[in-house]
């Protein structure tokens, strides 16, 4: 037992908000989804066309046979012919999607992974794996959740991670911003866990994600939904909430505008968005949704940290 000497940073603690049994504590999202295919025992996995392309690179490098299906603009898978032994994974896009909407989408296949990398606080589907990704909605290094009957097991396979040493970029940004040394440093984070296997949770992360104020985090990006509601849904293209119900708590507004230019518009205010996996926008051919999406949809920013101000003011370089 170590005593003495000088103070760490300290965060409150027993606030996590998944824990108990059936719940695995790891470093990525994208080794949560292969820690899924090993509990189930799938070595073939349905994929969306529309999904991050590292996810892909990481389970291909655990020769892991993917398949592809297309989603349509209703959001409905359209192609999965699941055979005995695949799995498939569903994602909860944008954190839009209510807990009905995705339990009834998983009732239609067996060996269900529920990809909430979107919708940290969706509630778990039984009879599925859910995986959940920490730091699109909390200030962690790394971090992800697998939820679900026997999650569990295996897990004694794994080495614990360490993250404290690129985990710098987080106090920088309260100092510096998100440009210059703090995205830098950032960068050497991204590269570590681009290049690091399915580990255990960090034990910073661990302690971060035991004091974060959850209620507050879904409480504001509620809130701020709403604003985005209000000043963007009467030019968005795409109903943002079809599928939405009083328990979801999105990670972003999903804004479509038919402008190739829109992006460069809010890079040059200082709204650090991406499109989400553009490489789809030449990779798919033209008249499917996912070519649509990777074109012209740009996510605003509705996180806890922000508020009406901040959102007018993107809704004032946009227009």
């Amino acid at each position: 037992m170590e005593m003495g000497s000088f103070i760490e940073i300290q965060f409150p603690r027993e606030h996590e908000y998944y824990s108990g049994d059936g719940i695995v504590r790891l470093n990525t999202g994208r080794a949560a989804i292969w820690h899924a295919l090993r509990i189930l025992g799938c070595v073939t996995v349905w994929m969306p066309y529309y999904q991050c392309d590292t996810v892909v690179s990481f389970l291909e490098n655990k020769r892991i046979n993917i398949k592809y299906y297309h989603i349509n603009p209703c959001f409905d898978p359209v192609d999965i012919r699941q055979a005995a032994g695949e799995a498939v994974v569903l994602v909860n896009y944008y954190g839009v999607m209510s807990s009905d909407r995705m339990a009834e989408l998983a009732s239609y296949y067996n060996n269900v992974i529920l990809d909430n990398a979107q919708a940290f606080f969706a509630k778990p589907i039984e009879h599925c794996i859910n995986i959940y990704s920490t730091r699109k909605f909390i200030g962690v290094p790394d971090g992800a959740y697998v939820v679900g009957e026997g999650a569990d097991r295996l897990t004694s396979e794994y080495e614990k991670d360490f993250s404290s040493d690129t985990s710098l970029f987080l106090l920088q940004r309260i100092e510096y911003g998100c440009e210059g040394r703090a995205y830098e440093s950032r960068e050497q984070n991204e590269k570590r866990i681009n290049e690091s296997d399915v580990k255990l949770m960090s034990t910073l992360t661990k302690k971060i994600l035991d004091g974060a104020d959850y209620d507050g985090i879904k409480r504001k990006r509620r809130e701020n939904f709403a604003v985005a509601r209000e000043l963007f849904d009467g030019f968005n293209k795409l109903n943002a909430i079809r599928y939405m119900n009083s328990d979801c708590v999105p990670m972003v507004y999903p804004l479509v505008i038919e402008d190739d230019m829109l992006l460069t518009k809010m890079l040059e205010a200082k709204h650090f968005q991406g499109r989400w996996w553009s490489y789809l926008a030449s990779k798919m051919p033209e008249d499917t949704f996912e070519n649509y999406l990777a074109r012209y949809m740009v996510p605003i920013t509705i996180d806890q940290r922000y508020g009406r101000k901040e959102l007018e003011y993107i809704m004032g370089a946009i227009v």
